[in-house]
């Protein structure tokens, strides 16, 4: 698997991106393309052995955090984002990774490869670790204003995300609301909620907050800024936590005692909560495969990032998408022809 990283993008700069391309060539069969300024690459190379399958293609231009996302990828072709994705669309690489403006790499991936038939908004899918197996939440933030149809679309591919990666034969699919009601909830949501309730999948009613790290469900639906506040909010506990255990373990001998008998036990959960052992989150519903990592990704995140985008593609994900649509349209067609015929039969009579 062949995987174009943009490694321009993100907080922490190219040495950084460059250490998880390499980490991940030397765990897996894949090959990585950096995209970039070629020196700085370079440069950041020579920390390591030199790899067949790492190679570089040189770009000029680097979209920033607070561009446009629209007007960056027209005024700046040359981006190392946006000739990621025109190399995706010429087959040249798998599937693209960017920790970088994550607006311009939607709109770079809509501009080169379009968006998956049926499909209205593509959007970011992201994963957390729950009491009882990982659950995809979707959007993530790619889409703060959002149409009922849109939220159905998002269960709708990651529920075909869900099934393909883990294995899940029916995901369960909760409508992320402020109550479990039906009737609980903006507009936006109690309407998406009937749209739920009216499809064949496997949809469970309305979830609160709470429910996210119960296992309970597999799938969670909003919009994307009620979904990037809950990932932002979930890191920043997870990384509180932590914190506050550091501090706990450090007041007494006998805390430094129970930590050394744990500490197994405490790496194992720290692993966990980590969002860089998730990678990033995928953008799905556009016609290719793409991960969207989080700015101030490390080696690890980039690695996973790698390993999850040729998962993607490996597992065609994007067909189980459109399979799951046309089953769904199939299924509603039949529905409304069956109750035209009943109400044809019920005049005659």
């Amino acid at each position: 698997m062949h995987i174009a990283l943009d490694a321009m993008g993100g907080d922490r700069g190219p040495d950084e991106l460059v250490a998880g391309a390499v980490q991940a060539v030397l765990e897996t069969d894949h090959e990585v393309t950096l995209l970039g300024d070629k020196e700085l690459i370079s440069r950041a190379l020579r920390h390591h052995r030199k790899l067949d399958t790492i190679h570089i293609v040189p770009t000029t231009q680097v979209v920033l955090m607070d561009d446009s996302p629209f007007d960056s990828i027209r005024r700046k072709k040359d981006s190392s984002v946006v000739v990621a994705f025109d190399l995706l669309k010429q087959r040249k690489v798998d599937a693209v990774v960017s920790a970088g403006n994550s607006g311009a790499t939607m709109a770079a991936a809509i501009k080169f490869l379009g968006r998956l038939s049926g499909i209205t908004r593509p959007g970011l899918a992201g994963i957390y670790p729950t009491l009882k197996g990982p659950v995809v939440m979707m959007d993530v933030g790619a889409n703060v204003d959002c149409r009922p149809q849109h939220l159905f679309q998002f269960g709708v591919m990651a529920a075909a995300f869900s099934s393909v990666l883990f294995g899940i034969e029916r995901p369960r699919i909760g409508l992320l609301s402020i109550g479990e009601e039906g009737g609980k909830g903006n507009t936006l949501v109690k309407k998406t909620h009937e749209l739920f309730q009216k499809s064949p999948l496997n949809y469970i009613g309305n979830v609160e907050g709470r429910d996210t790290f119960t296992g309970d469900v597999d799938v969670i639906v909003c919009d994307g800024f009620v979904g990037n506040v809950c990932l932002k909010v979930s890191e920043g506990l997870a990384e509180a936590i932590l914190s506050m255990l550091r501090d706990e373990i450090s007041k007494s001998f006998k805390a430094k005692i129970g930590y050394m008998l744990a500490k197994d036990a405490f790496a194992d959960f720290k692993k966990r909560v980590d969002y860089a052992e998730y990678g990033g989150a995928p953008l799905l519903g556009f016609n290719g495969a793409g991960i969207v990592c989080h700015g101030r990704s490390n080696a690890t995140a980039i690695k996973n990032a790698i390993k999850v985008a040729a998962e993607l593609v490996r597992n065609n994900v994007n067909e189980h998408i459109a399979i799951l649509l046309a089953n769904i349209h199939e299924l509603n067609d039949n529905d409304r022809q069956h109750k035209t015929e009943s109400a044809k039969t019920a005049g005659v009579r």
